[in-house]
């Protein structure tokens, strides 16, 4: 039921709202006395936060609710409202068929896995007590969750120059980070800024190929840089001035490099370039890494050692801030660096790039294949690190071997500092993984 990244799926089908009721009165349930309720622009968002605000009122919990705003607007108002838990109805970057179920901790992480296997129980087993007519939850609306976050990202910065900025929001409820560079004196540019949950302006995820026509509004004009979100806001992506998309390794290596000193660590997952390592390294920072998906860079991001964490998806976490992705924070972040350290295209010519080789096999069994590869990788490497999927680091590169989570194939990827020596690696893994599904058929 619960992924990495909450509940997830097509409307009517995966996604309900029974299943949306089910989930406010496991909250209840858990002893979530109080939850802030919001969603990100999907029409069908309307109907799931009311399964889930009746849920929870009829087992005892008060809602205190946001209406449409973003994933990072919700997590941070738990703790603004002295809530006890978020919940955001988003299916984030997914298409407009989709909807979700995000839950959210005071901290701004998301629900563990402790927390999420807890509320699955309580659904399953249809474990939970109505409340009597005085004991159900009360609801509130509060109006003021979006201007506390700008406020928020607003005192975060300090710009040393006023920039032009082009915002695409995607149609998600990203337009705060417009208004925020706003008030910071920059010059903007809005992009599909009307929510739409249906986004006509382009798909949801922020990808090279979905933000042509940021790319070219920022080439064609005097901006400085682009900023493209997700439909629900917590991924941020970007592009230089002269029109190109920056690569989110190339992000990861920009932000964990300004905010990590000597001995201290950035969170990234076992995929994460080597192109981090490199840039952090001549401060002596390192890299810590993750299995894939924010909420692992989350939990690794709360280690007081850990000064930033983040997926080269798109997802930025800056702990002593939220740990939640705050795509609108990595925004004016950005902003700050530019207008600081200087152009955004200048900054990127400063970070070596690695040639990152990438495909999938397909199998019959990912179970057996994997275990295959697993046992001949232990045979024949020594740095081997198995917390999600097989990951072999050797002195002048890596592969990882890892299953998809949603179709039946296993996945390959292998990277170099030199492009001959990736293609080796990629060979050799790309082998075991047909031999091991070869054997397992």
């Amino acid at each position: 039921m619960f992924g990495t990244s909450g509940i997830r799926g097509p409307v009517g089908d995966d996604v309900t709202g029974e299943l949306a009721l089910a989930v406010g009165r496991a909250l209840a349930a858990e002893g979530y006395d109080h939850v802030v309720l919001g969603r990100d622009a999907r029409e069908s968002g309307a109907f799931l936060a009311n399964a889930v605000a009746a849920g929870a009122q009829e087992c005892g919990t008060d809602v205190t609710r946001v209406g449409v705003a973003s994933t990072p607007t919700v997590a941070r108002s738990v703790a603004d409202f002295d809530a006890d838990a978020g919940v955001v109805i988003t299916a984030s970057h997914n298409p407009a068929t989709d909807n979700g179920i995000k839950l959210w901790t005071p901290s701004g992480q998301a629900f563990d896995a402790k927390r999420r296997a807890a509320i699955e129980e309580r659904i399953r087993e249809e474990s939970f007590e109505r409340a009597d007519w005085q004991g159900v939850g009360i609801e509130r609306e509060r109006n003021d969750a979006i201007e506390n976050h700008i406020d928020a990202l607003v005192s975060a910065v300090d710009l040393g120059r006023q920039l032009s900025v082009v915002v695409d929001a995607g149609n998600g409820p990203g337009a705060l980070t417009a208004h925020a560079l706003s008030e910071l004196g920059c010059d903007v540019t809005t992009l599909n800024a009307q929510p739409d949950g249906s986004f006509p302006g382009r798909p949801s995820e922020p990808t090279a190929e979905n933000c042509q026509t940021l790319c070219s509004v920022v080439a064609s004009t005097d901006a400085d840089l682009g900023i493209a979100h997700d439909g629900d806001a917590d991924r941020m992506m970007a592009v230089t001035e002269n029109g190109e998309f920056v690569a989110g390794d190339h992000l990861l290596a920009l932000f964990g490099r300004r905010a990590a000193n000597d001995g201290e660590r950035v969170a990234a997952p076992l995929n994460t370039s080597l192109a981090v390592d490199d840039a952090l390294s001549p401060q002596g920072a390192t890299v810590e890494r993750t299995p894939v998906g924010d909420v692992y860079v989350a939990e690794a991001a709360s280690s007081p050692a850990v000064t930033f964490g983040g997926e080269p998806s798109g997802a930025w976490i800056w702990p002593d801030e939220t740990l939640c992705p705050d795509g609108p924070l990595a925004a004016v972040k950005l902003a700050e660096l530019v207008s600081v350290e200087g152009s955004l295209e200048t900054l990127l010519g400063e970070l070596p790039r690695y040639p990152t080789l990438r495909d999938s096999v397909e199998v019959a069994d990912k179970t057996a294949t994997m275990a295959a590869v697993s046992q001949r990788v232990d045979d024949e490497f020594d740095d081997v690190d198995e917390m999600d999927g097989v990951r072999v680091a050797l002195d002048d590169g890596w592969f990882l071997v890892r299953a998809s989570g949603t179709q039946p194939l296993v996945r390959v990827t292998a990277e170099a500092r030199d492009e001959t020596r990736a293609q080796e690696l990629f060979d050799r893994a790309y082998e075991m993984v047909e031999d091991a599904a070869k054997a397992s058929a």
